[in-house]
């Protein structure tokens, strides 16, 4: 059960880490109404939305142990100066991601953090951070990869496939769990990653079935 607390109030701070990195992105590119609007803060109120922030990730943490980025800032793209900041500020939060599994694996490198009741807990909690990386830069509408590429995308393809944003997650959902190879891949990746930055695999297990304590 502490697991579970632990990792789950992480997680949701680590949310609200990655959407104050586009807020500052944004902020540093010409849009200053993030400050007004209040985002410019660690504050998770300013971030947090009941369903997209709280139910569908933890959903998706509880299912699959998949770290589904899980709030918005509403940024003004008209304000931007280019559409090279536009894409600075999508990849801002996949960016964040990428420094907190950097930051997670220099902790469980010391010794005292590797040999702590907590180490599978943050190795869990890295796990996350590498599949939000790489769920983020997905291509699909509604998600940092596409937002990253919009600004350089024809106006009618844009017009195109911004219809489809609101399916995202439920194709998302579709392809992690009902399309094998897919999965396969996406896993892959993730433990990719999470090896590259010298996080054990098998702690970053260990920390997940913890997690799951009805289990």
């Amino acid at each position: 059960m502490s697991t579970f607390v632990l990792v789950l109030f992480l997680w949701i701070f680590s949310v609200c880490l990655h959407e104050f990195a586009h807020a500052a992105v944004a902020y540093q590119g010409g849009d200053t109404t993030v400050k007004d609007k209040g985002y410019l803060t660690l504050n998770p109120s300013k971030y947090l939305d009941p369903m997209n922030s709280l139910l569908l990730p933890v959903v998706f943490l509880v299912m699959g142990g998949i770290g589904l980025p899980g709030a918005a800032v509403y940024i003004n793209r008209s304000l931007l100066r280019s559409a090279h900041w536009d894409s600075a500020v999508s990849l801002a939060g996949p960016a964040m991601n990428l420094l907190l599994l950097v930051l997670l694996a220099g902790l469980l490198g010391l010794p005292a953090v590797a040999a702590s009741e907590y180490a599978p807990a943050l190795a869990f909690l890295a796990l996350l951070q590498a599949s939000a990386v790489v769920l983020n830069l997905l291509p699909l509408p509604g998600f940092d990869g596409y937002g990253a590429i919009w600004p350089y995308l024809p106006a009618h393809l844009r017009a195109q496939f911004d219809r489809y944003a609101g399916y995202a997650v439920l194709v998302l959902f579709l392809l992690l769990f009902m399309v094998p190879p897919f999965a396969r891949a996406f896993w892959g990746l993730v433990g990719l990653l999470v090896d590259a930055v010298g996080v054990p695999l098998g702690l970053a297990r260990l920390g997940y079935a913890e997690f799951r304590f009805w289990d």
